[in-house]
């Protein structure tokens, strides 16, 4: 069979910007619920920008399969939903007068172990994420973001190096065409010699 020119795509659960992402909206949404006014426009900003980013993930993860191109153009969509999700967090600790966790802060890096150990998920970082004390759960959920930007930054350079190394779906529909040709090619050339000895065998044995 004719090799494919179409790759594997759509395995956005295992990227951990999208883990990552998903705990965000899921912290988000719990946060609103508990510490704004639901009559407050931010909350559907809020939220709308935590899902905007997840779902941007799922969507140019999809895409990959015949667009490099709407995968990297999606997948910075969703690093620009969740700088705008930071920066909604962060007018909620500037106005209320709260400081944002320097990075050697204790519980930031107390933050940091957490996320790094394997398999770790919501109900890992629960007790912050969920923590009574909106500062400390604003923070949290900040922290969060913030690694969720750095993965993101570094995938959508790792698209970029991928799109200039192996270049979109019409390069690989030329590659799979020609390659399909020089396959018939070959096995018409091996029909030819094959019928060509058996007609010298005839003749030997007339």
């Amino acid at each position: 069979m004719p090799e494919g020119f179409i790759p594997p795509h759509g395995g956005y659960r295992k990227l951990l910007s999208y883990q990552r992402a998903e705990i965000a909206y899921d912290a988000t949404v719990r946060f609103c619920e508990r510490f704004m006014d639901r009559r407050d426009r931010t909350v559907d900003q809020m939220v709308q920008a935590a899902r905007s980013c997840k779902q941007n993930i799922v969507e140019g993860s999809m895409a990959s399969a015949t667009s490099k191109a709407t995968e990297i153009k999606l997948t910075s969509v969703a690093r620009a939903s969740l700088e705008e999700l930071l920066a909604d967090y962060r007018d909620f600790l500037r106005v209320r007068g709260i400081e944002e966790w320097a990075r050697d802060h204790p519980h930031a890096l107390r933050l940091a172990e957490l996320i790094r150990a394997p398999g770790a998920n919501y109900g890992t970082l629960k007790n912050g994420l969920e923590h009574a004390d909106p500062a400390v759960a604003a923070n949290a959920i900040i922290g969060i973001i913030k690694i969720t930007n750095y993965l993101l930054d570094k995938q959508i350079k790792q698209l970029e190096q991928a799109f200039i190394a192996e270049g979109g779906i019409r390069e690989r529909m030329t590659t799979a065409r020609v390659r399909e040709r020089a396959r018939q090619k070959g096995q018409e050339q091996g029909t030819e010699g094959t019928t060509g000895t058996r007609e010298t065998w005839k003749d030997q044995g007339e």
